[in-house]
């Protein structure tokens, strides 16, 4: 039976042109058992009519905080009370604003601040807009107090342009909010997972990186958001969208990764480790392309951080679980990274021509110092599932130990 079996959903639907995906939304969720009620913002009623609305849940549609019929018995009240999920989809980046300011100035924003049910934000905006400052600060803000941010995912806009900024699609809404409901021995956890690859420049137009696309980490990512963790992803340069459900910060080099890391790895629970970070960079950067002048060109490089190293000699630091993407000798290379680095646990596979990077299957072979499983191949989606019940069990068995 579906977890949205019975489950009372509030739906708030802003003033984005991604609200004529709002009632295939509806339907979607009613499908799996719930029901649904729908709050309108007045721009929203510039995209797609209450009427549409009413017809697909079967309710009355509410679009105003001084309807006087409704608020003589403090209607937005008993709808606050009445859902046991609130989410508003699309949120465009004033209702993120409002929200994370707490204005109470429209039917929307009021019974959001008046719930105690869980909210979900569902973030629909141009890319730019979606890249901007003041909305990245709103959504960290709401991330901060419990809100769950699905999406936004990765695609061509309304605008023309292509970039993150998209809705999430109705099913896909539709999945994520059933597996809030989802729970695990990481529910309530906070899991830190870095993913894709790094670029390392040796100038403003060429760079050194590496055939990771990420799909691995961003299966981990999206698989830990399932069983209720809190999930911060640290992606890499890749084209994937956004997991549901999953806070993502996006860098470009070992640099910047291992500042992010640093900066946001306090308070995490299980550090996941499955970017392809580059070990070495150029040793300095041309200012300017360089030109093809001579036969032979000579790059010197040093060492980029270390990011998994830093946080698994941290003191205080979280569970830590490493890969190893290796081309021989897989077993053996793997145990050398578990032991030097003295990590909880290192995920291994073999890499190479048609193997590992840039595909949609894998394989993993987990150790950990007393121990070692093997996943036998799959889909990484499904991988990543098993690969997460392997890190939960090692975590509640660490926590054992140390308890």
């Amino acid at each position: 039976m579906s977890s949205l079996a019975g489950k009372r959903i509030l739906l708030g639907v802003s003033g984005g042109i991604a609200a004529y995906k709002s009632p295939d939304l509806v339907r979607r969720l009613r499908e799996r058992g719930a029901e649904v009620r729908v709050v309108m913002t007045a721009s929203a009623r510039h995209f797609v009519t209450a009427t549409t609305f009413q017809a697909v849940s079967g309710h009355p549609v509410r679009d105003d905080l001084w309807d006087e019929a409704a608020e003589a018995a403090m209607g937005h009240i008993e709808l606050a009370r009445w859902a046991d999920q609130v989410l508003v989809a699309p949120a465009t980046a004033d209702c993120l604003a409002r929200l994370a300011g707490g204005h109470a100035d429209d039917l929307l924003t009021t019974l959001c601040l008046a719930t105690e049910a869980p909210l979900a934000v569902a973030p629909a905006m141009n890319r730019v807009m979606w890249a901007h400052p003041a909305t990245r600060d709103n959504v960290a803000r709401l991330a901060s107090r419990g809100v769950t941010v699905l999406g936004p995912g990765t695609g061509d806009q309304a605008c023309g342009e292509t970039g993150d900024g998209r809705m999430l699609e109705p099913l896909e809404l539709a999945e994520a909010l059933a597996g809030l409901g989802e729970t695990g021995a990481v529910s309530g956890l906070r899991i830190i997972v870095t993913a894709g690859p790094t670029r390392e420049p040796i100038d403003p137009v060429r760079y050194l990186t590496n055939r990771s696309s990420g799909k691995m980490g961003y299966a981990v990512a999206a698989a830990a958001a399932r069983r209720g963790a809190d999930v911060l992803l640290v992606s890499g340069p890749v084209t994937l969208p956004n997991p549901p459900g999953v806070r993502r910060l996006c860098v470009e080099t070992a640099a910047e990764m291992d500042e992010i890391v640093q900066a946001e790895v306090d308070g995490a629970h299980i550090f996941i480790a499955a970017a392809a970070v580059s070990d070495y960079r150029p040793a300095t950067v041309a200012d300017a392309k360089i030109k093809k002048t001579a036969d032979h060109l000579d790059l010197s490089l040093e060492k980029a951080p270390d990011v998994l190293a830093r946080v698994a000699a941290r003191p205080d630091r979280p569970f830590t679980v490493g890969f190893a993407a290796e081309t021989n000798d897989v077993e053996k290379h793997a145990l050398i990274k578990l032991e030097k680095k003295k990590l909880d646990m290192i995920a291994a596979n073999q890499v190479g021509r048609d193997l590992g990077f840039d595909r949609d299957d894998n394989q993993l072979t987990v150790y950990w110092p007393d121990g070692s499983r093997a996943l036998d191949p799959a889909d990484k989606c499904d991988l990543a599932e098993r690969l997460m019940d392997v890190i939960a069990e090692r975590y509640e068995a660490a926590q054992g130990e140390n308890g």
